[in-house]
């Protein structure tokens, strides 16, 4: 049974919208990718347009249009009626995009050892010591997102457009279950250890180290979502 989204249960702080030059429309999806990741609209739950749209005090054209990039993002889907609701895929789909994400991070990390720039490899370790020194005191929003720029730096390293375009659309529809995967404390050791052999083999510009390091991470990943969803008691129910 889908969970109805409360609008009126979330907080003013919640539902602000920054404004820097980005569009209104890219400002608004940018909330809802937060309030997703942050199960403030929990997975499943269906979406009312004009609540929703009144609670971020936007009209309602910005908001189908930032509905619109999160269902291309995987996060929102439409039923046959076209009432927008949280998207909620079953571990095998997540699972699987998790083999092709790790398929695609092993080979930006190969390509990446030959044209990272040392400056490109200070920004990675650098998101890595962030995360590492404040490993259960970072906010979890702003220690997921430290985790998804080492990665993306990486990818960028590479200089491949068609991998880069590629890497972001699967990551777009992990975030969810990446978030949730983060949030482990029992696996927080593990994946700050991976991190740490990533980043030592990128950092040397060892080529295979770095692309065996990241097919790993993406794989222990795999196990690590299962648990969560488990944990979260979503796993039986999208199985």
């Amino acid at each position: 049974m889908s969970k109805k989204a409360e609008i009126s249960d979330l907080d003013t702080n919640e539902l602000e919208l920054a404004r820097p030059r980005a569009t209104l429309v890219e400002i608004a999806a940018d909330k809802l990718r937060e309030l997703i990741l942050l199960e403030k609209l929990p997975a499943g739950a269906h979406i009312s347009e004009r609540d929703l749209a009144a609670a971020l005090g936007i009209s309602r054209t910005p908001l189908t249009k930032a509905l619109t990039i999160l269902e291309q993002d995987g996060l929102v889907e439409y039923s046959v009626t076209r009432r927008p609701q949280v998207a909620n895929p079953p571990i095998e789909e997540i699972e699987q995009n998790l083999v092709v994400m790790g398929a695609l991070e092993a080979l930006a990390g190969e390509s990446a050892c030959a044209l990272i720039t040392d400056a490109e490899i200070a920004h990675v370790v650098d998101c890595q010591r962030r995360m590492e020194d404040g490993a259960g005191t970072l906010p979890p929003l702003e220690s997921f997102q430290l985790d998804m720029q080492m990665h993306e730096a990486i990818v960028q390293a590479s200089r491949n457009a068609p991998l880069i375009d590629t890497h972001r659309k699967y990551n777009a529809r992990l975030w969810r279950a990446r978030f949730q995967s983060s949030q482990r404390r029992s696996g927080r050791d593990q994946t700050l250890a991976e991190h740490r052999a990533i980043v030592d083999a990128l950092s040397r510009r060892d080529a295979k180290t770095t692309s065996d390091a990241l097919r790993h991470h993406l794989a222990s990943a795999v196990a690590n979502i299962r648990n969560a969803l488990l944990e979260s008691g979503e796993a039986s129910e999208t199985e």
